[in-house]
């Protein structure tokens, strides 16, 4: 805000322009405002050539309204700004304000003491130590007793592991690893695993910072800087170490808008469609909280790396500003933390079929991701040991005994198994539907929805998931229980008014002479 401010104070030409039979001085025309500023946006690293024309309208109005710019007559605190012949000029005094820093607090750091140097006074050459001698015999002794007789055997070295070789086994522990924690029998029914990229795994879990977020090896699909910043600003709000302090009210909420407004606008969510399964799979884990940490920490190893670390940054950012009190609110008419789950959890699950439901299961994994993004959004240690474990025993000398097969290694272990129809069908009944189970049951039992709300909610799961509509809802007369029907009693004399007596045929007699 400031830095713009101060390029456009003293970059901007300004002359002397006429306006109605008036000569003016010192001042510019509305759209050569929009000119100069345009294209100084677009040559600045915090904004880039992607700000528009009228965005920069949307800045200069914002300049109007905070006194940056006043019309010739000395009017402004209105944003009625438009890109026309209209003139303005600078007011004589600067709007910019410093930034109020809060006082550093200087703490004495402690040094710990370095164990690799020695004592003083205390030099290893003096230290005495005991010769053994160990001879033939006394070796043979003490190996026969620890682990009986001694067979003849021989060193094998194994070749050095491809980087590919490196990468399949990290996928295949990976999946291995999530189908053991999702209690599934297979993977099939919730991911097409030939999507899975092997090289994605490896560099979520490698290429990372000291805080643990994704390093791109591809620049460009980095978030824009202007992005950065903006989540940066309200991230640490108001400390904000490398920005300085905004001089209009509403500043965080345009903010906040912006951000909003960008991430409403991917085409894929960040944990992409083909994934949409597997975290719905995990919602069913809810009740287990090691459980489900542990789930989205390995799924969320197969996102893209871009997409891993974009996640990262808005779900912090998120976290942080639903906790922050000196953010002044965001929203009137909701809490803060409903705000940020409504405005970006589409843009973080959502099926390629979007349906109303979705909004609820995106809703609750994203209000979970946020309460525990520290956890989830971390490396799973154990996984990482157990592969790395695993690569060096492939990589490590091995020694073959006299009877043994040579080629023989540590079998690396599968994710899948081929099952039968039956299993496959329970399976499909009982693991993946479980969550469906779940959601159905909340729309049935929510009191705040309205009715008309909840017959419809009900009759698009019916139609996207007819068979776990029928388990909960086997006969009419169970769904009839969740709206009951008033008693209309009809009033006794309109129906004696509306209900005519029997007239019986009486036969005349004719006319005809």
């Amino acid at each position: 805000w400031n830095e713009i401010i101060e390029l456009f104070r003293s970059g901007m030409p300004l002359r002397k322009h006429r306006c109605r039979f008036k000569s003016y001085e010192r001042c510019f025309k509305a759209s050569e405002a929009v000119d100069w500023l345009h294209e100084l946006l677009g040559c600045n690293q915090n904004f880039g050539p992607e700000v528009t024309r009228s965005q920069t309208v949307k800045l200069l109005k914002k300049f109007l309204k905070n006194h940056v710019i006043e019309d010739i007559k000395g009017r402004w605190g209105k944003e009625d700004f438009q890109d026309d012949g209209h003139l303005y000029r600078f007011p004589p005094s600067s709007p910019l304000k410093p930034y109020p820093k809060r006082p550093s607090c200087t703490k004495e750091v402690i040094k710990f003491p370095d164990w690799n140097e020695p004592k003083s006074g205390a030099s290893q050459e003096h230290i005495l130590v005991k010769s053994v001698t160990m001879n033939s015999e006394m070796w043979y002794k003490r190996h026969s007793i620890a682990i009986g007789e001694v067979p003849v055997c021989k060193l094998m070295y194994h070749r050095e592991l491809a980087q590919a070789n490196i990468e399949e086994i990290w996928k295949s522990m990976t999946l291995s690893r999530l189908q053991k924690t999702l209690g599934l029998d297979s993977l099939d029914e919730v991911l097409d695993t030939k999507l899975v990229n092997a090289k994605h795994i490896v560099q979520n879990v490698y290429n990372v910072n000291k805080q643990g977020i994704v390093i791109l090896e591809d620049k460009s699909k980095e978030l824009p800087h202007w992005i950065l910043s903006a989540m940066k600003c309200l991230a640490n709000w108001p400390s904000c170490s490398d920005l300085k302090q905004p001089t209009y009210s509403g500043f965080e909420r345009d903010v906040f808008k912006t951000i909003a407004d960008y991430f409403s606008q991917m085409k894929e969510p960040l944990l992409t469609f083909h994934l949409f399964d597997i975290f719905v799979s995990v919602l069913g884990l809810l009740q287990k909280h090691s459980k489900v940490i542990e789930a989205l920490q390995i799924s969320c190893l197969l996102l893209p790396p871009e997409n891993r670390k974009k996640l990262q940054l808005l779900v912090r950012m998120m976290a942080r500003i639903s906790f922050n009190k000196d953010l002044p609110p965001l929203s009137e008419s909701v809490t803060t933390k409903t705000l940020m789950v409504q405005a970006f959890s589409r843009c973080i699950l959502c099926s390629k079929d979007e349906m109303d439901l979705d909004e609820l299961l995106a809703a609750k994994l994203v209000s979970f991701l946020m309460d525990n993004y520290q956890e989830i959004l971390n490396i799973p240690s154990s996984l990482k040991a157990s592969v790395e474990e695993h690569v060096a025993h492939l990589q490590r000398v091995q020694i073959k005994y006299s009877g043994a097969d040579a080629d023989a290694t540590f079998p690396a272990p599968s994710f899948c198994h081929q099952i039968s129809t039956d299993e496959f069908e329970s399976q499909r009944a009982n693991g993946f539907q479980e969550p469906l189970a779940a959601l159905l049951e909340e729309i049935a039992m929510n009191k705040e929805i309205s009715v008309k709300d909840k017959k419809k909610k009900l009759k698009q799961f019916q139609k996207a998931y007819p068979e776990v509509y029928r388990v909960r809802f086997p006969t009419p007369e169970a769904e009839a229980v969740l709206f009951p029907e008033k008693n209309k009693q009809k009033t006794p004399v309109l129906m004696w008014a509306l209900k005519k007596p029997f007239q019986p045929f009486h036969r005349t007699r004719s006319f005809r002479m």
